[in-house]
């Protein structure tokens, strides 16, 4: 058939977690791999509850078309809850999403031109590095740690190129774990103000805190600049694919725009039945059962990492979320031990597919949210297990 693809989706790679889960799907593996909420922890009889009630009460109505912004009590729902932590937005600012990695792909279409220069966080979102490659972004990764982004690196980039994005993940970031410290960020939006670079602030986990205080939002900072997403994934069920974006008018119209042209509009039936269900149940008391059970499950993690793998490992100290980063001795390639460990039935993802330009780093990143602590430990051990034997043939 010859070349029939665009040079758009050419050079995109498949996503590298969804092609490890393939092989971490046999029952008897325990994976660390998948970013995934425990399923345990999913309000099943108060959804069921709320599609009943709405097709009860509103019938047909639920499944016809909506409109491209999103069900307009949702997004007060949601502009609501954002001026519960002093986040002041407007609900005509929120556009509902299939998910935020709609969302992403949304502002790559409506900002991204071929070769605009974006700082990404290095190790970063892998499904933020496919979304944004597939505008053909030129990317300029910038290392994170303990304290957030490094800011001389940052400096650099910003004074180095024309930045038309930041993407970043503050709270608890995938795959890190690692949270922005308020020097950080403030620090971080000082350095911005005044340029015409757009903070794309994506914010999965925030509500997911279970060590430590509140951070600033970078939307309180800087709203003009920033552009903020957030999902009902992590606090209330994935499966749904009910996102959002929050931006200023001038880059909501054309986000509409593209909305229209994506899907016309986010499933209408999914929006209300999250509505119902958010209207009808206290979703705080839902979200501390899940943080009481990720702090539960992130402690037996950490207990078991500091007990089985040898001590030159390092690893993160996530306050929420539902990531852990493991930095292996140099010369032990995490592909290495990916390969090793899945004989031995435990499965993560190693670091290389969340950089852009490195191979065959010594970075792998472990999920606790879906496995219980149990089952956490024995994998660690499993996993310590092989990471012991490697190091004694180097």
């Amino acid at each position: 058939m010859g070349n029939i693809f665009s040079d758009r989706i050419a050079d995109v790679p498949r996503s590298f977690i969804r092609e490890i889960l393939k092989l971490a799907i046999d029952e008897s593996v325990i994976s660390f791999a998948g970013g995934l909420p425990n399923r345990d922890l999913f309000p099943v009889a108060e959804i069921k509850k709320a599609a009943v009630r709405l097709l009860d009460e509103a019938g047909g109505d639920v499944l016809q078309y909506s409109s491209s912004e999103g069900y307009r009590e949702l997004r007060e729902w949601i502009a609501d809850r954002y001026r519960l932590k002093s986040i002041v937005v407007h609900p005509d600012n929120i556009l509902i999403t299939t998910g935020s990695q709609q969302g992403m792909d949304l502002l790559g279409k409506t900002l991204l031109n071929d070769g605009d220069s974006i700082i990404i966080e290095e190790p970063g979102y892998l499904g933020a590095i496919q979304a944004f490659s597939i505008y053909k972004a030129r990317f300029h990764p910038v290392p994170v740690s303990e304290e957030g982004i490094d800011l001389d690196a940052f400096h650099h980039a910003l004074t180095s190129h024309f930045i038309k994005l930041f993407y970043c993940v503050p709270n608890f970031q995938n795959p890190s774990g690692v949270s922005y410290s308020e020097n950080n960020r403030q620090t971080i939006a000082h350095m911005l103000r005044d340029r015409k670079t757009i903070l794309v602030e994506d914010d999965p986990y925030g509500e997911l805190r279970f060590l430590g205080r509140e951070k600033s939002s970078f939307y309180q900072l800087m709203p003009e600049q920033t552009v903020l997403l957030g999902s009902f994934s992590k606090t209330v069920v994935p499966s749904f694919r009910i996102g959002w974006i929050v931006a200023n008018d001038q880059i909501m119209e054309k986000l509409v725009v593209a909305k229209q042209a994506s899907d016309l509009h986010t499933n209408y039936f999914g929006q209300r039945i999250i509505h119902q269900y958010l209207s009808d149940n206290d979703i705080d008391e839902h979200i501390n059962k899940i943080r009481r059970a990720y702090g539960r499950q992130r402690d037996a993690m950490v207990t078991a990492i500091r007990e089985y793998f040898p001590a030159e490992v390092l690893y993160t100290h996530p306050e929420g979320g539902m990531f852990l980063w493991i930095t292996l001795p140099e010369g032990m390639p995490a592909m290495e031990v990916f390969k090793e460990a899945i004989k031995q039935k435990v499965a993560f993802v190693p670091g290389d597919p969340f950089y852009v330009n490195k191979k065959d780093v010594n970075t792998l990143r472990l999920n606790y949210s879906s496995v219980d602590e149990d089952t956490i430990r024995t994998g660690i051990q499993r996993l310590g297990t092989v990471l012991k034997t490697m190091l004694t043939k180097k």
